[in-house]
């Protein structure tokens, strides 16, 4: 069976002006066109050749030697190359966009982007691409350990989990919700740190350097939106992670090792309702 979405080898049945015809084999009655200018030179009926197989622009199969960024059962990243009110086209190689439908999407994205998306087929048997269902696709036995700087593809977003990103686009990790993910949009980049290597092989990110490190730079942030403040924070660090998060871009532990910091400089009071800059 020609299988839609995937590289596999065909046999040329028929050579015709406008290119050859491939099936199966000699008796299959199925064929597909490679049209001529993708025909390698020299080409001769019961050549066996390695061909993608997607649908051109009036739906039908057809055949090309070009190689396709993505192909069926994998993840890739591809550019935006325009956004419709329907959807977005990537480039994926080929002569025509892969379409990704608004409905398949996780968030906004723009014309320039690079987006982790896979491959499915949609109702109508046609060739789409998807954000979704990323996570299931991602590989867990990631070459790295704890402490180990890692580079990954932000592609999904959590308020109960956190960022899930692919470091190097092919491995599950994820950085925890405690974390401030409000600077992120799907398709970013982001230099992170391996917290942990969970017993299933998923990653524990953080994008926080060392504790001896952060805290210095949490306690300039303290000192910033004091400043905001008029000097004069309107809660102190026993205020919920939910208020520390939105107001600080932190976690409640890590605002209160800051505050405690800067008490202990004698920077800051601290009193029953709010913190003051001294």
């Amino acid at each position: 069976m020609i299988k839609l979405g995937e590289k596999q080898p065909l046999t040329v049945v028929k050579i015709v002006e406008f290119g050859v015809y491939l099936a199966e084999s000699q008796e299959e009655d199925k064929r597909i066109l490679l049209p001529r200018k993708q025909v390698p030179q020299g080409t001769r009926a019961g050549d066996v050749q390695e061909v993608f197989v997607y649908k051109d622009s009036k739906d039908r199969l057809i055949a090309t030697t070009q190689e396709p960024r993505l192909v069926m059962g994998q993840l890739a990243a591809l550019d935006v190359v325009s956004v419709q009110k329907i959807g977005a086209f990537l480039d994926w190689g080929l002569e025509k966009d892969l379409f990704l439908p608004y409905r398949e999407q996780l968030g906004r994205i723009h014309e320039g982007d690079q987006i982790l998306v896979r491959l499915y087929i949609d109702k109508s048997s046609r060739l789409c691409a998807s954000m979704k269902h990323l996570y299931e696709m991602l590989r867990m036995d990631a070459p790295y350990q704890a402490k180990d700087m890692v580079s990954g593809r932000v592609y999904e977003f959590s308020d109960n989990f956190g960022t899930f990103v692919a470091v190097d686009d092919r491995y599950s990790a994820r950085i925890p919700s405690h974390e401030d993910h409000s600077f992120l949009r799907i398709g970013d980049m982001v230099d992170a740190r391996v917290v942990e290597v969970r017993p299933d092989g998923k990653l524990e990110l953080t994008l926080r350097e060392k504790a001896y490190m952060q805290m210095d730079a949490d306690a300039r942030r303290v000192l910033e939106v004091l400043k905001e403040y008029a000097g004069v924070l309107p809660f102190n660090d026993k205020a919920s992670p939910e208020i520390i998060m939105r107001e600080m871009k932190m976690s409640k532990g890590a605002f209160k090792r800051a505050v405690g910091h800067l008490y202990k400089e004698r920077r800051i009071e601290i009193t029953e309702k709010h913190i003051r800059l001294l």
